[in-house]
């Protein structure tokens, strides 16, 4: 293969299943001698496990062990000698002169000694020092291994964070510092993080990242699958937690949102989330929102230990059916994961009456748990997703469903539609959603307002003018005498509006002027209610009342 000192070259892989065992090429044989028989066992300080007879050089894997203990989601690791390799030199302010031997900045960590072969020299493997070199491709590590800067790896991770919906929060409460006293770092009260609107009309944001987005599973609609061909990152706790604290110091976030692959383990994953939860509370009295995504096939006692450092948590259920998961998540069980959820739920209520009968006992997960479904992967319907939306709500006391439209990825598998859905669906999705939290609609309501041939909501216009126009016998209601949970069934009326009209018929009856001054616009109530001035006539009887709501889009002019 044209390499040079081909005995000094290395290439250490994990052993599957075992905890700090690898293997390793023998020292002193040629690639070419090299078989699968004869590579050696050895543990992460290069000793043999196996009793194999041929030798190991410990020198050449004492970087490897390094690499293994910051990278365990690497499945090989390779360190070559190569002419090739010299080529790509570290900036000047990184290296001296080209020579193989001299490649490292300062001090080599390796060591020859007089009469023996070359031994590594453990105590400075641990502060190996880093040059980089910017290429398309390849990010070029002392002895030619691939690393990434901080930045990049933001670039990389938070990019690939943005296809998890599930980061939006809804009013917690201030959490007091470790002290006692109010308002410790980070402290927010009464609101949600994540770029979204809080209840009060503010637009408040998180730093939303992955811990990594390497994954051991191969889910067809994710990006970050493990076939998957995309620049892969991950950041080391101590990261994480430095970004997050310089980033609410800028006023850039008021709060973490942090998710992951899954490397190495389930278990492994969610150790290396909830380290950088406790780091952030305990070390640096973090106050402010944290959202944790929790891995279903977790250790329970872990999901317990993340509830107490993070405002909420989210277990993605990732499809509407079974049989989506089955077919497009071939690895994940949809039992697990509401077994997991059914957990959590349980731990919330017992902690939460805990708290009420004990004034020091500890908050969980105050934000309570939400959850993630795709839209548009499987062939699932809208009813469908509404179904198992209203199931997951009513089961696990979710606080939110998030809905996340699909969108093709690179490489996609033949399984996978070629087109994403509308995004207009999602939208739809969310106001059904909203319809059936906040507005008293039933799915049955909601199913009402759907194709009856497809199970789609439409499109053109919003779910509740839908429901309406098919019952238009129940319209229009008197806005002096309705009941409240009537008036929520009108189209263009909100809760506050409602609220604000209940007030003040209790003091006069309203006129149209009066109802128009409470709600954001009148034109789309107008065939719906009585005002003591105003009736409707047979206006809600019209045929073409769909299109007088809902006029078709002009094209704008620039110089009309």
């Amino acid at each position: 293969m044209g390499w040079s000192e081909l005995i000094y070259n290395h290439i250490t892989l994990p052993v599957p299943g075992e905890e700090n065992a690898f293997l390793i090429n023998p020292f002193d044989l040629l690639y070419s001698e090299v078989t699968a028989s004869n590579l050696v066992k050895i543990d992460i300080d290069g000793h043999v496990l196996d009793g194999s007879v041929y030798p190991v050089n410990r020198a050449g894997f004492t970087q490897h062990s390094v690499f293994h203990r910051i990278m365990p989601d690497a499945h090989c690791i390779i360190h070559t000698h190569t002419t090739a390799g010299m080529a790509a030199r570290p900036r000047k302010d990184c290296g001296r002169q080209i020579s193989k031997r001299r490649l490292l900045p300062g001090e080599s960590p390796i060591t020859t000694l007089k009469g023996s072969p070359i031994v590594p020299r453990w105590g400075k493997a641990e502060a190996i020092p880093i040059c980089i070199k910017d290429m398309d491709k390849i990010r070029t590590y002392h002895e030619h291994m691939p690393i990434l800067s901080t930045v990049q790896k933001l670039e990389i991770l938070a990019d690939a964070a943005k296809y998890d919906a599930s980061c939006a929060s809804s009013g917690t409460k201030r959490r007091d510092s470790l002290s006692g006293r109010k308002g410790g770092l980070g402290s927010t009260e009464g609101m949600g993080i994540c770029h979204a609107y809080a209840p009060d009309g503010r637009c408040i944001s998180l730093l939303k990242i992955l811990l990594t987005n390497s994954c051991i599973f191969d889910c067809h609609y994710c990006i970050n699958r493990r076939s998957s061909s995309v620049r892969r990152a991950r950041f080391t706790v101590q990261e994480i937690v430095a970004l997050t604290l310089n980033f609410y110091r800028r006023n850039y976030i008021e709060g973490l949102f942090l998710s992951s692959g899954i490397i190495r383990s389930p278990d492994y994953t969610m150790e290396q989330l909830i380290e950088v939860a406790r780091t952030l509370r305990e070390e640096h009295d973090f106050r402010g929102y944290i959202h944790l995504k929790t891995i279903p096939d977790a250790d329970t006692e872990l999901t317990r230990q993340a509830g107490l450092y993070a405002d909420r948590l989210s277990i993605n259920v990732e499809l509407p059916t079974e049989q989506g998961l089955k077919r497009l998540a071939p690895e994940k069980n949809g039992a697990r994961i509401e077994g997991a959820m059914k957990d959590l739920r349980t731990t919330i209520e017992d902690m939460g009456d805990a708290r009420k009968r004990y004034r020091h006992a500890p908050r969980f997960a105050p934000a309570g748990q939400s959850t993630q479904m795709i839209v548009g992967a499987d062939g699932s319907n809208d009813c469908t997703i509404l179904r198992r939306a209203r199931t997951l709500y009513d089961k696990h006391a979710l606080r939110r469903v998030y809905y996340s439209a699909f969108s093709p990825i690179p490489s996609p598998s033949s399984v996978l539609p070629l087109k994403r859905p509308p995004l207009l669906r999602e939208h739809r999705l969310y106001q059904s959603d909203w319809m059936m939290r906040f507005y008293g609609f039933s799915v049955r309501d909601l199913e009402e307002a759907t194709d009856p041939e497809t199970g789609h909501l439409p499109l053109d216009i919003d779910p509740k003018l839908a429901w309406a126009l098919r019952h238009r016998d129940m319209f229009p209601l008197d806005v002096n005498k309705a009941a409240r949970e009537m008036l929520l069934r009108v189209p263009g009326l909100g809760v506050r509006a409602v609220d604000r009209i209940i007030a003040s018929r209790r003091e006069r009856r309203l006129k149209l002027a009066d109802v128009a001054r409470l709600t954001n616009s009148i034109s789309k109530l107008r065939p719906f209610l009585i005002a003591s001035d105003w009736r409707p006539l047979h206006l809600i009887d019209s045929v073409d009342l769909k299109r007088r709501l809902d006029p078709a889009a002009t094209q704008l002019e620039l110089f009309a």
